[in-house]
């Protein structure tokens, strides 16, 4: 993560020094908000906070070739209500629809109800003196709430507990309001909307979630930014210091930037009464609950159903797995049955990758007559693939996974695990589970934007390696077509 900021005058204060949490994409050689702020004043009468303007400056930053530093991750915002967001917003995505002719916005919440608000809130937006000129019809009616400019674009409003947003093409800009409820599932089919964008801007807009929210998408983007690792995204967050007090005034200043210039003491004092002690302190206070244990996108009972006590007869295949740096490998098996196929750990191995090498493919190469496939995947596993050639393994039985393929025997194994009954199996959790120490610290990293996925630890010293290698175990399995002379116990660690 930059340790710099997009620049602004000295008498403003920089957004890293009013966040309580920052994050800014790599790359970064200009911005497109001096165009947009330029609309936002002169065209719609526009006037903003100093964290408002900074934030526009972010949003809209980009790299040497011209496109949006944020256009793969997007821009994630937890901010405490009452802060302005509506606000910036408005005008910030009015401003580019009034510049780019044709732009398509879909503006979605989870709840029916906030979406409405958010529309009429626009709407009355929409019928300001300046804004009125650029503005051809607004269209209203439950799902059909619609803001139509002169110019051809257009903002779509909806609700995603009511399926709004899934398959509509050309999408540029999505707003996912109320962010802290939203699933993987449901961020992936609206993400398919901008395929075809050249524009891609996407915004995370949310207060801290409840522990019952499906937050799993709000809560990964954090903790990537927290830990530096979010290149191609933002984070802006505002928020009181963990430890203060629900009554504390002092912490007002620093949770809302806002504050007290365009939000008065009185309209948080009305909020804090509204509100118990813990909704106060999360969408008042920007306080997050503690998210230091980390995350993991296979559910604990999930995991647990799918474990047995004695593997089933069937045909083996093996996989290798090695880190994206090479550090680490994790070997599994698996056994295809007439039930599902049964997969489990092997060995899990840090180190250089070429110390294990020459004893990992003379411990294949003795069994290669029995497999059904041996599968490697990770950019060390062509090292791996030559030594087995080397020692007699046939070219036709060894298959090194494609990106592709990869990203699919993720979402393989995850369906296979939710079905019911599950299609997968595993051990049964002993003490010092290797395995199941990783599926518990681990979820997934979501790479381009079709939906597709890898896994990626959420504690510092998490290996996500034996679950990479559980599920191309069981990729293997299920796309293999070659039957060995004679099938074997499941059991692979001999």
């Amino acid at each position: 993560m930059p340790s710099t900021s997009p620049k602004t005058r000295s008498s403003t204060p920089r957004l890293s020094e009013q966040a309580k949490h920052l994050s800014v994409p790599t790359g970064i050689v200009s911005s497109g908000w001096p165009a947009v702020r330029k609309t936002c004043v002169e065209k719609l009468g526009a006037e903003f906070d100093p964290w408002q303007d900074n934030a526009g400056r972010l949003i809209l930053s980009k790299r040497e070739d011209g496109t949006l530093a944020v256009m793969v991750d997007g821009v994630g915002m937890s901010l405490p209500r009452q802060v302005g967001k509506t606000h910036l917003l408005s005008f910030l995505v009015f401003a580019l629809c009034v510049n780019q002719p044709g732009l398509l916005v879909i503006w979605t919440a989870h709840h029916m109800a906030t979406s409405t608000e958010t529309f009429l809130a626009l709407q009355g937006f929409a019928d300001r003196a300046k804004v009125r000129p650029h503005v051809a019809k607004v269209y209203t009616g439950s799902g059909d709430e619609e803001i139509r400019f002169h110019n051809g674009s257009r903002i779509l409003f909806g609700a995603r507990e009511r399926g709004f947003g899934r398959g509509i093409p050309g999408v540029d800009v999505l707003i996912f309001d109320e962010a802290q409820i939203l699933s993987d599932k449901a961020m992936s089919n609206m993400l398919a909307t901008m395929n075809t964008s050249q524009f891609g801007l996407q915004l995370y807009i949310g207060t801290p979630p409840k522990p019952e929210d499906a937050s799993e998408t709000f809560k990964r983007m954090r903790r990537e930014a927290l830990a530096g690792t979010l290149e191609d995204g933002a984070w802006i967050e505002f928020g009181a210091d963990g430890d203060a007090a629900s009554d504390d005034r002092k912490q007002w200043r620093k949770m809302n930037p806002s504050f007290p210039k365009r939000t008065p003491v009185q309209s948080l004092m009305r909020l804090k009464r509204k509100l118990t002690d813990a909704d106060w302190r999360r969408e008042g206070m920007g306080i997050w609950d503690d998210d230091a244990e980390g995350s993991r996108l296979i559910p604990a009972d999930v995991w647990g159903r799918s474990g047995v006590e004695e593997a089933p007869d069937g045909v083996r295949s093996i996989a290798v797995v090695f880190s994206r740096d090479g550090g680490r490998v994790a070997t599994a098996g698996a056994v295809k049955h007439a039930d599902g196929v049964h997969a489990e750990l092997i060995a899990a191995y840090s180190g250089p990758a070429e110390s294990g090498t020459a004893q990992l493919a003379d411990w294949l190469a003795e069994r290669w007559r029995d497999l059904a496939m041996i599968a490697l995947s990770g950019a060390a596993s062509a090292g791996l693939f030559q030594a087995l050639v080397d020692r007699g393994v046939p070219r036709r039985l060894i298959h090194t996974l494609t990106t592709a393929e990869y990203f699919g025997a993720n979402a393989m194994v995850l369906d296979a695990l939710q079905s019911d009954p599950p299609l997968v199996t595993h051990p049964g959790e002993v003490p010092g589970d290797v395995l199941s120490a990783s599926v518990a610290v681990s979820d997934m990293k979501r790479r381009g934007q079709n939906g597709q996925w890898g896994w990626e630890p959420t504690v510092p010293d998490g290996d996500e390696t034996p679950v990479e290698a559980f599920s191309v175990a069981h990729w293997a399995a299920r796309t293999s077509r070659r039957t060995p002379g004679r099938k074997t116990r499941a059991t692979v660690m001999r």
